[in-house]
């Protein structure tokens, strides 16, 4: 598919108002994509698990301009109080997007969203966001044309939510998304996350996901000028490779259920992300003392017990502690009794794969 397969012919319907409610997940990946070109577009393919309780909801209140004043209307709520802060991120969306959802200026919208984690906190909370706002004006379009199949909806939704944040393309679906071109990964694009299209083994399948929240603040760099960092980075050209060599690991990895092998690759991207963003100009180090604590404890204790429990990172200090569903008692345990004392104000997450955004 290519950018002119999303934009719309004239829509069949028109509507006067309405109100949608949609709830999208974040999502944690596994292979990390750093560095995007022009249009939203990624330098390097990645894979991720789907998360299920750290989401994202939104409702979408939509009603038909009676003017014909030009420019896009709208208002935004987080947890019920007006943020003007995030209107010009929106504004940015919604001009990128404007083209393959041209009903935008017809419409005063009021988006009211909440999330069920700590907001700017390392979680993707853009990914959430932007997916789910993305599944509301995919719902509308829906309305106006109702020939639309649910395969395209899912695929412009990723589309149109990749526009408004990279990783949020992977949280339309689930339960493994890959976002980026890959010469083994047949259906694989640019422009949208698919579903991993191969055999996963039974070791994968509901992964948990435990979050340690061991920094709430804002984030210290912000993804776009982290992403920004990659344009003349001495190391670019070997991380993308790096990171196309991994994905390619992963497919037999899947397959077989080596968990070994899978915890190697994941801390590996984990660390590497991190890396990239020590040697960039500016530098940046975004992980805290006690993340490193809290790394060297999960190794400690996976050596004595010989339990795949593993990390990996986004870019920030919190800790995502990846583990089968069926060790999760005994992981459970060390996390409460030997990890949590690390975590701001002993806070943090239990989760696990999820399978997308769903419709409220």
């Amino acid at each position: 598919m290519t950018e002119q397969d999303f934009i719309p012919e004239l829509y069949s319907k028109s509507l006067e108002s309405g109100s949608i409610s949609w709830e999208s997940p974040s999502n944690i990946a596994l292979v990390k994509y750093w560095g995007k070109k022009e249009n939203q577009m990624p330098q390097n393919p990645s894979i991720s698990f789907t998360l299920d309780n750290c989401k994202t909801i939104t409702t979408l209140d939509f009603v038909k301009k009676k003017n014909e004043e030009d420019g896009f209307s709208f208002d935004v709520y987080l947890d019920g109080e007006k943020k003007e802060d995030f209107k010009p991120k929106i504004e940015t969306f919604f001009k990128r997007i404007e083209v393959y959802v041209p009903f935008l200026k017809d419409y005063h919208f009021v988006i009211e969203t909440s999330n069920t984690f700590p907001h700017s906190s390392g979680i993707a909370s853009s990914a959430s966001g932007m997916s789910a706002l993305a599944m509301c004006l995919m719902s509308i379009e829906k309305q106006l044309n109702s020939k639309m199949d649910g395969d395209y909806l899912n695929k412009k939704a990723s589309f149109l939510a990749r526009l408004g944040s990279g990783s949020a393309c992977r949280s339309i679906e689930g339960d493994l998304i890959v976002w980026g071109y890959h010469n083994d990964i047949e259906g694989s694009s640019d422009l949208f996350g698919v579903k991993y299209p191969y055999e996963v083994h039974e070791n994968f399948k509901n992964y948990q996901d435990t979050i340690l929240l061991v920094d709430k603040g804002e984030k210290q760099v912000s993804s776009t000028v982290g992403h920004n960092l990659m344009h003349h980075h001495p190391f670019a050209s070997q991380r993308f490779a790096q990171a196309n060599e991994n994905l390619t690991k992963l497919i037999q990895i899947f397959k077989s259920g080596d968990v070994y092998a899978f915890i190697e690759i994941v801390e590996s991207e984990a660390l590497t992300l991190h890396a990239m963003m020590m040697t960039s100009l500016p530098y940046f180090i975004l992980m805290k003392p006690n993340t490193l604590e809290i790394i060297n404890k999960i190794w400690e204790f996976r050596q004595d017990t010989g339990l795949p429990v593993s990390f990996t990172l986004d870019a920030g200090a919190n800790v995502h502690v990846l583990y089968p569903e069926k060790d999760a008692k005994p992981i459970l345990e060390f996390i409460k009794n030997e990890l949590v004392a690390y975590c701001q104000n002993g806070h943090y997450i239990c989760d696990k794969i999820g399978f997308g955004a769903k419709q409220l």
